[in-house]
């Protein structure tokens, strides 16, 4: 009997030996950018809810957006854009106001307009930096926000570079590599950034950042103007502490831009 229980006792330890080990699942995290422009699509009619339905499509838990209005004037019918997305998104959100213009009456709500972040995990910390402009150039900024993904700090930046000079625009990536670049946190960099690839500016920043859309990709990724858009200007950049592994870019006639849709695995 003694040599009966030996022998169960050394299976069963060989037994544990062969189980495999489960290894803890990489956290996963779909991220979307996209330039509004203040709600107003491809036939020129306002018409938020069409934004709104975009976002929700890409089933996005992190969300970059540009040109969007705070009580700006007629054009949004003086609508928080970020607060009533948020609100209908079941989301959090952070404004950045670029433009902060006195109101048009006293008594009334400062006339804003700039970049917001939307996130369905909670936003730790935010900023927003002014980012150098020339002249009578409208004001571009950086606006950065650390969001807790299931427990890890992720730094989510969003912005919107100007559209007129290369010279200005690579100015403004050289002060998000100074400001972002020493960022301890698993990084994202979003944006209309207003050039294309093998533009000087934007090597500066994927120098820094890896493209998302060269990673994984399919196709050219154009993303203006709708609806027949002929250059890539929207990114998803991103540190190596998050591996890419999906890109597209959504259709849809919410903006005279597409969204970009990009999901990473964190850990």
């Amino acid at each position: 009997m003694r040599k009966l229980s030996l022998i169960t006792t050394a299976l069963a330890g060989a037994l544990l030996l062969i189980v495999p080990t489960t290894a803890q699942a990489a956290t996963t995290v779909k991220t979307f950018t996209f330039n509004i422009h203040h709600g107003a699509g491809t036939d020129g009619k306002l018409d938020l809810e069409r934004t709104a339905k975009t976002i929700e499509a890409s089933g996005a838990g992190i969300v970059g957006l540009q040109e969007v209005d705070k009580n700006f004037d007629a054009r949004s019918n003086w609508v928080d854009q970020a607060a009533w997305l948020a609100t209908r998104l079941g989301m959090n959100y952070v404004f950045a106001a670029n433009l902060d213009w006195d109101p048009p009456e006293a008594g009334k709500p400062r006339r804003q307009y700039g970049t917001a972040v939307l996130s369905k995990y909670p936003i730790t910390d935010s900023r927003n930096t002014l980012l150098p402009k020339v002249g009578d150039e409208e004001q571009r900024g950086l606006l950065e926000t650390v969001i807790n993904v299931d427990g890890t700090p992720v730094r989510f930046a969003d912005t919107h570079l100007n559209n007129a000079t290369a010279a200005e625009r690579q100015q403004q990536a050289t002060a998000i590599v100074n400001l972002l670049g020493s960022a301890t946190e698993p990084t994202v960099l979003v944006g209309d950034l207003n050039a294309v690839p093998s533009a000087a500016e934007i090597k500066t920043l994927t120098a820094r950042w890896k493209d998302t859309w060269t990673e994984v990709g399919v196709g050219l990724g154009y993303t203006s103007a709708v609806p027949f858009p002929t250059r890539r200007i929207d990114y998803v950049l991103h540190s190596t502490a998050l591996k890419a592994t999906a890109a597209s870019v959504p259709s849809s006639l919410a903006s005279d831009h597409l969204p970009v849709s990009a999901t990473f695995t964190l850990g």
